[in-house]
């Protein structure tokens, strides 16, 4: 009965209309001062475990990360890469997009930034190719929910902390479904195109491809910085989120120049002789195969005891040299060491200059206005999802203080559960759910509850995080409350159940991919087993 109530007075409060975070603190709090002996004082020790849970310290600076990379033109020049890749397919723009979509989701870890991003730019391309409005927000909408699928994803990290299992596994499990969910879109779009006879983008060959690869490049490599940086042993999933945002922010004001004082100020400036950029290309791409070289090596040779690094510094080095030689010989058109040298040269004039500027306009960078307003703008969906958090783990306490999750288990395989129509009851519950509560708060209601009756079951508590997931990924999409549908009508002044109808189509893709998800279990766990061990599950 005690239990009931607690649950009742959640999904009360919540109905309601009370903030979700609110919701379960006052439940919490209103069960231990009517139905326990306990002292409210255990209320203020959940609240300074918030301090002092090390993985949540992530979320703050993967979502700065997200912040910066959201600001400018990295969205711009993924959808350039994505259409060179894949706009040559019929309908390849709306595949485009969603492959855009997939590789923002892997710098944001958030579906209503992926849309806002990416649906800005996409949709209104779409639309000039003869794409309807409809099709195109239907798309968009559900490709953005692979924000919280693809790695690096705040949702990972919530659910990492309410159950306590690795960040790095949950990381890792994501790769492989992510990936598969936005194949099956674009499969979906190429048989509705060759049904519908949507138009494809001229193929402009493999210097597009490669130079829209290039420009893309710096955003993307935040990826290799991430994940290569967490599975090479150099960084712990917090230390990256760190690292993610430092880079994200000096991307974003001194590499791309998309805001800050350097705004619209090129790297290389008209004037500039043709020696001089070739010779400053030359070092750009040494220094960066260096950077990328050194991460992957971390990652590659993890487990090799013999390689130091200054063994690895010093054949990136090597290979590094060779490449520079390599371009000067094909831009430059020389095999004269004296001549390559002398382009060089010329090329640190190029270095010199915009050091010097990026010298005297660091420290007016990172305090100008618009770098404000975007580590404002993080700070506050950091106190709102830190709230949320906090007031969870109190409702945790509650949960493991009165043994709730060890009497619903008990129940459950009193009536005969098993793991299959277990996972049936979770994405039922969970899909029913994502309809009215945001994900986060969601699945920190849920999981504590389920996790444990998952392990009594043998089921696998990576497996079971992707497919909470994947779960949140859908109730994105799914009225009343689905952030992707709300963003979506505002970037495309369509009504709610306008979006509604473009995204259903759609949307019974990610169903069939929740269906693979939850049985196919390798999906999600041959990746993190293959490059981090077995799991080791302690009950």
């Amino acid at each position: 009965m005690e239990t009931l109530f607690l649950f009742a007075m959640v999904l009360g409060l919540l109905f309601l209309g009370v903030p979700v975070g609110l919701s379960l603190g006052l439940s919490s709090i209103l069960y231990i001062a009517i139905f326990t002996s306990e002292s409210l004082s255990s209320i203020a020790i959940s609240l300074f475990g918030v301090g002092t849970h090390y993985t949540l310290l992530a979320i703050p600076f993967f979502i700065l990360a997200s912040s910066f990379m959201s600001t400018g033109g990295v969205a711009k020049r993924l959808i350039r890469f994505a259409i060179a890749s894949v706009g040559h397919f019929r309908g390849g723009l709306a595949m485009a997009s969603v492959l855009a979509c997939m590789m923002f989701a892997a710098l944001s870890g958030s579906s209503p930034a992926t849309v806002v991003a990416i649906g800005t730019v996409a949709i209104a391309g779409m639309r000039q190719v003869g794409y309807s409005k409809e099709f195109a927000a239907g798309i968009i909408a559900n490709a953005g929910t692979l924000g919280i699928l693809i790695p690096p994803s705040i949702v990972m990290v919530v659910y990492a902390a309410s159950v306590d299992v690795s960040v790095g596994r949950m990381f890792l499990a994501g790769v492989i479904p992510g990936i598969v969910a936005g194949l099956m879109l674009m499969i979906a779009i190429y048989v509705v195109a060759r049904y519908k006879n949507l138009p494809s983008e001229q193929w402009k060959g493999v210097s597009e491809l490669f130079a829209s690869g290039k420009d893309a490049f710096w955003g993307l490599f935040l990826i290799i910085i991430i994940m290569g940086g967490i599975y090479g042993g150099v960084f712990t999933p917090t230390e990256a989120a760190a690292a993610a945002a430092v880079y994200a922010a000096f991307a974003a004001l001194f590499i791309y120049r998309d805001m800050g004082p350097f705004k619209e100020e090129p790297w290389v400036r008209d004037t500039d002789s043709l020696e001089s950029v070739i010779g400053f290309k030359s070092t750009v791409y040494s220094i960066t195969f260096l950077m990328v070289c050194l991460i992957l090596s971390f990652f590659a040779l993890a487990d090799v005891e013999n390689v130091t690094f200054s063994g690895r510094l010093k054949w990136s080095l090597i290979v590094s040299i060779i490449l520079m030689v390599l371009y000067l010989l094909l831009r430059g058109q020389t095999i004269n060491p004296v001549k390559m040298l002398s382009l060089v040269t010329k090329g640190l004039g190029i270095w010199g200059r915009n050091l010097l500027m990026m010298a005297k306009g660091f420290f007016p960078a990172l305090g100008g206005k618009e770098t404000k307003n975007v580590i404002l703008d993080a700070a506050k969906t950091t106190v709102m999802l830190m709230f949320i958090i906090a007031n969870a783990l109190i409702f945790a306490h509650v949960l493991a203080s009165e043994r709730i999750p060890q009497t619903i288990t008990e129940w459950m395989l009193g009536a005969g559960f098993n793991w299959f129509t277990f996972l049936i009851a979770v994405n039922i519950l969970l899909l029913i759910g994502g309809q009215f509560m945001e994900p986060s708060g969601l699945l920190l209601i849920v999981a504590p509850v389920v996790f444990p009756i998952a392990i009594e079951l043998g089921i696998d508590p990576i497996h079971l995080g992707i497919i909470m997931v994947v779960n949140m990924e859908i109730g994105m999409i799914t009225p009343p409350i689905g952030l992707n549908l709300f963003v979506t009508s505002g970037i495309t002044g369509m009504s709610l159940a306008q979006v509604v109808k473009a995204a259903f189509p759609f949307m019974t893709v990610l169903f069939i991919f929740l269906i693979i998800v939850t049985y196919v279990p390798s999906l999600s766990t041959w990746l993190p087993t293959l490059a981090m061990g077995p799991e080791i599950i302690s009950k």
